[in-house]
């Protein structure tokens, strides 16, 4: 349609009226001759009064049945209504069949075509106009400019906008008004400002629309320069100026300055407007101020779904979801229908609070409410379901899902990652492939840590390059995804390179590459970079004290774990959490302070959790002290006693003691209790292909020459020093202990590595426990029979096998 906006000539306009309504009767009557009778009808009267569809509906009889549909002012009066209700159809009957059709009738027409159909029929419509030699009035362009607009349609904009200038409106306010408001919808600011500088005056609505366009194009600060400079030229900020500048005020964060322009409202009196306080509370809430949006919030008279949307909003942004939940039932208890917004804001804060119950009572109001056809909505209920450990029915929704959107597969990839569900994630990330849905960067930060579980050095490649073809290489999100991946495959150097090359680090880059040191045992080396973080402009968190405390346990740094843990709270003001308590006594524990772990234990400021306790207990098994084991024990069974691992490490501290009896009776109450160890299970990628092994499994099709392989290599081992560790077995013969050992997951996983890769190969292996005593000892003695190199990466760390000496000296 665009081919026929011909410029008008520059002919000035006539003097109608500035609303689309009929014109005045002495107008009509000249041009029409109208009886005067015609205006006092009843019908015309009820015309006049019209306030809905259905009351125009009731009116029409009677118009048909008084022989007044052809009456000039009565078709004047219906064409207005019928599109102000959008109904062109009926507007468009009515129209047609007029022969001599006036001016006001097209224009009519067209605000009806702006206002309730596409771009393309309301420009068809004003190209007839022209071939019906219509002169254009200034609303004409300004209901065009509008629409190209809202549809970010800059090429056509930029046509109507060439037309205002034909036909002699470039110095008409409105008209400009139009044109600047269309280039800052188009996202052309620069454009828009150049329209606006060169306008001779400007009103208050002109100030307001560049302003509000430089805020929604992100320039926060200009916008709230330009209210300066408003205020400067004599224009007194309105309810429309503070209602654009909020959201500018909390995007950039600026609490202070957001404050003064509430005491702004609040002088000239525009509190008591909903729409201005509901920015208000949207601002606090963006702005951390949660406790001053729920003030408002409370404080006002009246508000609308859009207020309890953002007072929702305002506690989940502020990690308060119980809060968010609680002003959900509120607003559902005080009879306000709830809308999209509403329910996605509802369901975001049960997945942040792991809440299935709540999250499922929601999900039947989204049935209530027809929402399901909603892809918004549906993302947000695979989400929510993954995040409560559910994602068997986020994988039944996101199924079912019939128009799926980029943000759809992410969300199912990323719930499959988050629920373990490795391969899956895959799956689902090679059928968007497929389907030529092309992955964005939350799709990356979504399969990457996938990838990562699995520790495959070929897949990190591929996922890498793939990175670099989609052109992704420069986010720092996926290049921080891709470091962390790097180290989780045991490639720790190629990890550190991407690390130095990234242009821009996030803090949870430094924690990413500080973590990849710790748990590969290069402890001083994480803490070199933790101390080069803190001289520079990014400051570490909570997470970033605990990798660091994290590589100190490791590596046995105690001093510098003690430093850094007083200086959480000192230098940076952050409360040490559990976690961080549990990284402690790790730390002291494993170095063999346990009597200090323990009176840290005791002078903890918060109840100490299983995390502390348990760091407690696999101390004292690896130091193997009893009595404070018993105690670590009977404190983690009083918070949860059906967890069998704490059972089994208990069982094995009796057992190195030879306390058989006590022994006995730790496995009697697993039996009674129906508790079981984690069966171990080891990981191996050969030619893009993972293989799986369970100890003492013999349904791998290579089973019998891996056995064979296996004992052949003990034989080797064992005349280079190895001598296995039974120390963990009991209650069966001593022959039969090493034939068990000799069976473990991880020896399997690393024979069958030795029997398909070629000489010099490393082999990589990805195990879901702690290595074992014996394992860690004799895949020493493999790697150095072998002359291989042999990356183990364990449940809690790596241990780089090289020439008989493992990365991590043998603490881990």
């Amino acid at each position: 349609m665009s081919s026929h906006l011909l410029p008008f000539t520059a002919t000035p306009p006539p003097q109608i009226p500035t609303k689309a309504s009929p014109l005045p009767q002495h107008t009509l009557s000249q041009r029409t001759h109208i009886p005067s009778h015609i205006y006092k009808h009843p019908a015309a009267i009820l015309l006049e009064l019209c306030t809905s569809p259905k009351e125009l509906n009731q009116i029409i009889p009677q118009i048909i049945k008084n022989g007044l549909y052809n009456e000039t002012l009565f078709q004047t009066k219906l064409i207005s209504l019928f599109c102000k209700y959008g109904n062109l159809t009926e507007a468009s009957r009515v129209f047609e069949p007029i022969e001599d059709k006036f001016d006001a009738l097209y224009h009519t027409m067209l605000k009806g075509y702006a206002k309730s159909s596409s771009l393309d029929s309301a420009l068809s419509f004003f190209s007839r106009m022209k071939h019906e030699s219509v002169r254009p009035v200034v609303y004409n362009f300004t209901y065009l400019l509008k629409l190209c607009g809202d549809n970010s349609d800059l090429k056509r904009g930029k046509e109507i906008h060439g037309s205002v200038i034909t036909s002699g409106f470039s110095w008409n306010l409105f008209a400009m008004t139009g044109v600047v408001n269309m280039y800052s919808k188009c996202r052309q600011i620069n454009d828009a400002y150049n329209m606006f500088d060169r306008m001779p005056e400007r009103d208050l609505v002109c100030w307001n629309t560049i302003i509000s366009g430089y805020a929604q194009n992100g320039f926060a600060k200009v916008a709230l320069m330009l209210v300066l400079r408003m205020s400067e030229e004599g224009h007194r900020p309105d309810s429309v100026t503070i209602v654009s500048i909020l959201p500018a005020v909390a995007d950039i964060g600026l609490l202070r300055i957001g404050m003064a322009v509430h005491g702004y409202v609040l002088r000239a009196g525009f509190e008591p407007l909903v729409n201005v306080s509901t920015a208000l509370l949207d601002m606090y809430s963006k702005c951390g101020s949660v406790r001053f949006a729920r003030v408002i919030f409370d404080g006002m008279d009246h508000r609308t779904v859009v207020s309890w949307n953002s007072m929702i909003d305002g506690y989940a942004q502020s990690g308060d979801a119980e809060g968010a939940m609680l002003i959900f039932q509120k607003m559902l208890d005080e009879g306000v229908q709830p809308t999209n917004v509403t329910v996605m804001g509802a369901l975001r804060a049960c997945a942040d609070l792991g809440d299935l119950e709540r999250g499922k009572f929601v999900h039947k109001l989204v049935d209530q409410l027809k929402l399901d056809s909603d892809v918004s909505v549906m993302n947000s209920l695979i989400s929510m379901y993954s995040k409560c450990k559910r994602v068997d029915i986020a994988a039944d929704i996101f199924k079912n899902l019939q128009n799926k959107t980029p943000v759809s597969w992410n969300a199912m990839i990323l719930g499959y990652a988050q629920n373990g569900c490795v391969n899956e994630a895959l799956n689902a990330f090679c059928e968007m492939h497929s389907r030529n849905i092309k992955p964005d960067s939350f799709t990356m930060v979504s399969v990457i840590p996938a990838l990562a579980e699995l520790s495959t050095p070929r897949q990190a490649k591929w996922i890498h390059g793939l990175v670099i073809r989609r052109f992704l290489d420069k986010n720092v999100f996926v290049m921080t995804a891709l470091v962390d991946m790097y180290a989780k495959c045991g490639t720790i150097h190629t990890a550190r390179k991407l690390f130095d090359m990234m242009n821009e680090r996030h803090v949870i880059t430094w924690n990413a590459m500080i973590d990849g040191y710790g748990t590969h045992g290069l402890g001083k080396t994480a803490v070199e970079l933790f101390k080069e973080m803190r001289k520079g402009t990014i400051k570490p968190n909570d997470i970033t004290f605990l990798c660091a405390l994290s590589a100190c346990s490791h590596s046995g740094l105690v001093e510098e774990g003690l430093c850094f843990f007083d200086s959480m709270k000192k230098d940076y003001g952050i409360e040490p959490t559990m976690d961080h308590y549990g990284a402690m006594v790790d730390l002291l524990g494993r170095a063999g302070r346990l009597n200090q772990a323990w009176d840290f234990i005791q002078k903890m400021p918060i109840d100490p959790g299983i995390t502390v306790y348990g760091a407690m207990l696999g101390a004292c098994k690896i130091h193997k002290n009893v009595d404070l084991g018993e105690k670590a024990a009977f404190e983690i069974f009083k918070l949860n006693p059906d967890d069998g691992g704490y059972h089994v490490l208990l069982a094995n501290i009796y057992a190195t003691a030879s306390m058989w009896d006590k022994l006995a009776k730790v496995r009697t109450i697993m039996e009674k209790s129906g508790l079981q160890k984690t069966p171990g299970w080891s990981l191996v990628e050969i030619g893009n292909e993972v293989h799986s092994f369970h100890s003492g499994t013999t349904s791998h099709p290579q089973s019998r020459k891996i056995y064979d392989y296996l004992e052949t290599l003990v034989d080797e081992i064992r005349a280079a020093g190895y001598v296995p560790d039974t120390n963990s077995i009991h209650d069966v013969e001593d022959d039969v202990k090493v034939q068990l050992l000799n069976t473990h997951s991880e020896k399997l996983a690393i024979a069958f590595g030795l029997l398909n890769t070629s000489t010099g190969t490393p082999i990589h292996i990805r195990k879901n426990l702690r290595v074992c005593g014996d394992c860690h000892n004799a895949t020493k003695y493999i790697s150095l029979v072998t002359r291989r190199e042999i990356i183990v990466r364990d449940m809690h760390r790596f241990h780089h096998f090289k020439d008989g000496v493992c990365s991590c000296g043998d603490y881990w």
